[in-house]
């Protein structure tokens, strides 16, 4: 018997419930898919907590991985057997089996496994579209990156070097640090013991950076502004530590900077753009030239530690769930 992970009313992770479901044959436009893995993100809490509205009851999650199993009327860029990868559908991918929509699917190379594909489909999209449509970045460029030891910061320095930039990343433990060392952040900085913009001003001879990238949100948006150079851009993509709040007055105090808050489903809506953002990334796992950690492996019955596990900041890596 099929099951999911739904949630009834909103809070904490302790509303997560495992619950049979029936899934029915796909109808038009929609295909049956049977999950091997599924993404465990930050945004998943968003919803759970209410941040994100969705109609309850409701499934959770937006990113999987698995093999089609059925299709239905119209669907021709996928067939039944064919190995795929999603992220951005909608919610529901906390599951051992669905229908969904088929447009949201994405062929996977065979040279990529499920379980990585679980865990970097939507980090790395994200990766993609920070680093190659936000900014004009050049080489010799230098950016700051929050969260360097997370699912998307990893991914970020290791493309960032094959983009000849350099990357200096916030984290809070010397263990995670040395993570990010490792997958080519080339400064580090401690974030709970270091004043940030005081470093990045030391790292750069005072200049500032051109482009932060903060996941973090509430608590670093002050250091992100502080260490920006001259009509520089600070990118809020993630909110893990709430919304920040922006003083308008602030952006010309710090030299006329610019600010954007984009999201993932903006940067993929075209499926011309989503593949051209997916083909590159997927040319760099598969050639080995940027490797995907997994971090945390939870049983996908076991959401609820898993979500105690992601906001208590314990993770690394990217994390995923196995049904």
């Amino acid at each position: 018997m099929a099951y999911a992970i739904r949630f009834h009313e909103t809070g904490g992770p302790e509303v997560l419930r495992r619950e049979q479901v029936t899934v029915g044959a796909p109808g038009p436009g929609e295909v049956r898919v049977r999950h091997e893995a599924v993404g465990l993100n930050f945004a998943d809490t968003y919803f759970r907590t209410g941040l994100y509205p969705a109609p309850l009851p409701a499934g959770i999650g937006v990113e999987a991985a698995g093999v089609v199993e059925a299709v239905g009327q119209g669907v021709t860029h996928v067939a039944e057997g064919d190995r795929v990868t999603y992220t951005g559908s909608p919610l529901g991918a906390y599951s051992s089996e669905r229908v969904m929509p088929a447009d949201s699917l994405i062929r996977l190379p065979d040279g990529i496994d499920f379980e990585t594909a679980a865990a970097m489909t939507m980090r790395g999209l994200t990766a993609s579209y920070l680093l190659r449509r936000i900014h004009p970045l050049k080489p010799g460029d230098t950016i700051l990156l929050h969260a360097a030891a997370g699912g998307v910061g990893l991914i970020v320095s290791q493309w960032a070097k094959l983009l000849g930039l350099t990357v200096i990343g916030t984290v809070s433990t010397e263990e995670k640090a040395a993570l990010a060392r490792a997958h080519g952040c080339d400064h580090t900085i401690l974030y709970r013991q270091e004043n940030v913009a005081e470093r990045v001003r030391q790292l750069t001879d005072g200049a500032g950076v051109p482009l932060v990238l903060d996941s973090v949100g509430k608590d670093t948006v002050a250091g992100s502004m502080a260490s920006l150079r001259r009509r520089g851009l600070l990118v809020c993509f993630g909110t893990s530590s709430g919304v920040p709040p922006l003083d308008a007055m602030k952006l010309v105090q710090h030299g006329s900077l610019f600010v954007t808050r984009p999201a993932l489903a903006d940067y993929i809506a075209d499926p011309a753009e989503r593949d051209d953002l997916a083909g590159e990334l997927f040319g760099h796992v598969a050639a080995g030239r940027i490797g995907i950690r997994v971090g945390q492996r939870f049983a996908l019955e076991d959401a609820v530690t898993a979500h105690r596990t992601l906001e208590a900041g314990r993770t690394t890596g990217s994390s995923i769930l196995i049904p």
